[in-house]
């Protein structure tokens, strides 16, 4: 497929702008590059077809199944769009008259509201952009409220083996030393650990639960209390809040700051289709360390634009993607509250579902009733026929499926994780595991065809080391 820069010739355009209805505006000439930049010249079948080229070349939830796991790749309501779409929310700037704005504060203000219910937490900033920026943001108000108190001797986070990546890259970027616990048997926290662990100088304690490999740990209220008594606070990993919201509030749990992924629970397009949102949510004393501006009601009846007491600052410019807050606002105000337990209820029947028909080639890493994903090990099957979890990845495609999360997390060999999501019908799902079987049959007849899968594809495999290494970011025209 050709570029855009490799289409056209000179002198082709179209015309996409509307009249311009204001003043024109000439830079100083010393703003004025040398030369005009070599933008591609290309008609508006050119362009239309190209982008509908690329489209066609990209997987998501609108072309097939994807059980991407711990990322909740569900799928995006159109009504969602349609409200972010309204002038009214799209010709707004942040730098208006608040008095101009208060439907966008309200905007905010409810959805606060919504998130404190679905949480049992008081207080949400909605400036951070994404989920690790989230985290980042939640273990800042850990610090502040350490520092607050005079007790900055505490410099350690806890992090269990079962936690996302990004968990213990947030506290290192935050200055914390990350002590890492092992998980027990039964894939959950190891509560002797963990009391060895902690200590004066814990300053927290980093988890989700469910955790990475599905279970909800039943000691969770015996892990926030053994942080607690030991001084530390509870950070809760939102990411997989898909299985529990509308039942279980990490707030209730004993967690104190929690960020939440609007681009995952709450059904706003996610990795290419982002960007992103990733709120931060506190117990009401910890509020006046948020960053940012929160949308306060005055006596006047009015929305106003009031920094906390204590705030740690700015996460990022203005108040975080806001129209990614309008469409997860628009999302779950359509479900309401029975149709947000509906969801995560979905959520954990799927994904058992699928558990349950894959038992007999491929048992579950921890064989018990799992949430809104499971994890597999694809080991037996590697050490038998040499086809790895990358090599069953990668035929997957061939079957019009996206690929589920390979190798992760760590302490499952070979492992493959499985989210279904509550968007997805039983038809869908049993043409997947129909998918795996084969899949499965072929590693034993054929293993050979499944090393070089998928063979159906635009590309096969492409040398994924060199272009992490060495990335061809740019395009050099031939002079």
């Amino acid at each position: 497929m050709k570029l855009i820069f490799e289409r056209g010739q000179e002198g082709r355009h179209l015309s996409i702008l509307p009249k311009l209805d204001v003043p024109a505006y000439q830079p100083d000439e010393a703003l004025l590059r040398a030369q005009a930049p070599a933008l591609p010249e290309v008609s508006e079948t050119e362009i239309s077809r190209h982008y509908s080229a690329l489209e066609r070349r990209a997987h998501g939830v609108n072309n097939g199944f994807y059980p991407l796991g711990s990322c909740t790749m569900k799928y995006n309501p159109s009504i969602d769009e349609e409200m972010a779409a309204l002038p009214g929310f799209t010709n707004v700037h942040p730098l208006q008259a608040e008095k101009t704005v208060q439907g966008a504060l309200e905007v905010l203000e409810k959805m606060e509201e919504k998130l404190s219910a679905i949480t049992g937490l008081k207080y949400f900033t909605f400036q951070p952009a994404a989920g690790a920026h989230g985290e980042f943001t939640g273990l800042l108000v850990i610090k502040a409220y350490h520092k607050d108190r005079g007790d900055e001797a505490r410099k350690k986070i806890i992090v269990p083996d079962s936690a996302h990546g990004t968990n213990p890259a947030s506290a290192a970027m935050c200055g914390y030393e990350v002590v890492n616990i092992p998980s027990a048997s039964d894939g959950c926290v190891d509560l002797d650990a963990l009391k060895a662990a902690v200590g004066p100088d814990t300053a927290g304690l980093m988890l989700t639960n469910p955790n990475t490999v599905g279970i909800f740990d039943k000691n969770i209220e015996e892990i926030t209390r053994i942080v607690h008594e030991a001084g530390g606070l509870c950070y809760y990993d939102g990411a997989n809040l898909n299985a529990v919201m509308g039942i279980a509030r990490p707030g209730d749990m004993g967690f104190d700051v929690m960020h939440l992924n609007l681009h995952k629970t709450f059904a706003t397009p996610h990795g290419g289709g982002g960007p992103g949102s990733g709120p931060v949510g506190v117990r009401e004393d910890l509020g006046k360390f948020l960053p940012g501006f929160r949308p306060v009601r005055g006596e006047d009846g009015e929305l106003h634009l009031a920094q906390p007491e204590k705030s740690l600052g700015s996460m990022r410019s203005f108040f975080g993607n806001f129209l990614v807050v309008v469409k997860a606002l628009t999302y779950v105000t359509m479900l309401g509250r029975e149709g947000v337990l509906e969801a995560s209820r979905n959520a954990v029947l799927n994904a058992n579902y699928m558990r349950k028909a894959l038992e007999d080639i491929f048992p579950a890493a921890f064989p018990v009733t799992c949430m809104h994903e499971f994890v597999i090990s694809l080991d037996k099957l590697h050490k038998e026929t040499g086809v790895s979890a990358l090599d069953a990845a990668k035929a997957l495609l061939d079957y019009g499926i996206h690929p589920p999360t390979m190798y992760f997390p760590l302490i499952v060999h070979e492992a493959l994780m499985i989210e279904p999501t509550e968007t997805e019908t039983k038809e869908t799902m049993d043409e997947a595991i129909q998918a795996i079987r084969e899949i499965y049959e072929r590693a034993y007849s054929d293993p050979e065809s499944l090393h070089h899968a998928p063979h159906h594809t635009v590309i096969g495999r492409p040398d994924e080391v060199t272009a992490a290494r060495k990335p061809k970011l740019r395009y050099q025209k031939e002079v």
